[in-house]
């Protein structure tokens, strides 16, 4: 199965891309490719709960970028799974956003398989690791007025569900009165859709772990992705850019078009950017078009050239 190819994430072992027959998958990345190289480092972790997972990486511009910071929430992947990824994955591009000038807040988050994780931890680990940027951000000189989220793969998912948050009811154990403004959203390779992930089974997480982040329904909770999926909560009221890869075999295109199909319906401002000769990998690669895609749209939020 294509979730093999996520499981191989974590053993650094095999490449993740299935053939095509018009790009040879020696032209796509794999895994190794871009974790075998050498890793930045970021320049301070912040604890947000006790738990190990339960941390932020902040990356800060050097040299003549200006305080206060612009700063891009980033949310990985990895099948909300803690053993197939974490906060880490993300570092080459959260190096390449620092040395553009913008600050980088890489949040980190127990998964379904991590006690605590799941509904409605998962959920609330996200969400809080959001909100202690606005407690830290005076400490590290970081702009709460100029906030972009971007996730990749399944955290593209929890990036859009934090900007959907005013929207998640009262009455919900995610609720928070006031969560962090994120005022526009990229989504690498996402997967926003829980109720469509649950029911494809060509998506590379698999359908059965949808259930463990959702939770079980109960007489209280009848309808689990009332508050846990994106399009249930639409419009956000923020602007979105999905980029996708073409040649992407983890992440079924269909996803993408459908919640862009989804979100403008529903008054939102969503914008699909298809990139050819691209798997899942491209995605968070910072030498390809991809990320180069990513990185104009984040600059041009920030008001920013290069």
């Amino acid at each position: 199965m294509i979730r093999h190819a996520f499981l191989a994430l974590a053993a650094m072992s095999t490449p993740v891309m299935a053939q095509t027959p018009a790009i040879p998958p020696a032209k796509l990345l794999t895994w190794p490719d871009l974790t075998k190289r050498p890793k930045p480092m970021p320049d301070a972790t912040v604890d947000y709960g006790t738990d190990q997972m339960q941390k932020v990486d902040v990356w800060l511009p050097k040299g003549k970028a200006k305080a206060p910071f612009p700063v891009v929430v980033m949310v990985h992947g990895g099948c909300w799974t803690t053993s197939i990824a974490d906060r880490s994955l993300m570092n080459w591009i959260a190096d390449d956003l620092r040395n553009a000038g913008v600050a980088v807040w890489n949040i980190d988050y127990r998964g379904v398989d991590r006690t605590g994780g799941g509904y409605p931890g998962t959920f609330a680990d996200a969400a809080k690791a959001a909100d202690q940027l606005k407690i830290s951000a005076k400490t590290f000189n970081l702009d709460t007025r100029r906030v972009l989220a971007i996730g990749h793969s399944a955290g593209g998912h929890l990036a859009l569900w934090l900007a959907a948050r005013p929207k998640v009811p009262a009455s919900s154990a995610l609720h928070t009165a006031h969560p962090l403004r994120i005022r526009h959203v990229i989504s690498l390779g996402g997967l926003p859709d829980l109720e469509a992930t649950a029911t494809n089974a060509n998506n590379g997480c698999g359908t059965e772990v949808v259930a463990k982040l959702v939770g079980a329904p109960t007489p209280q909770r009848p309808d689990v992705y009332a508050e846990t999926s994106v399009p249930r909560l639409l419009p956000l009221g923020v602007e979105q850019d999905l980029i996708n890869g073409r040649e992407d075999r983890i992440i079924p295109f269909v996803m993408a078009t459908d919640y862009v199909a989804k979100a403008t319906a529903a008054g939102d401002t969503a914008t699909l950017h298809t990139i050819p000769a691209t798997g899942h990998v491209e995605l968070i690669a910072p030498e390809t078009p991809a990320w180069a895609k990513a990185r104009r749209l984040i600059l041009a939020y920030v008001g920013k050239t290069r």
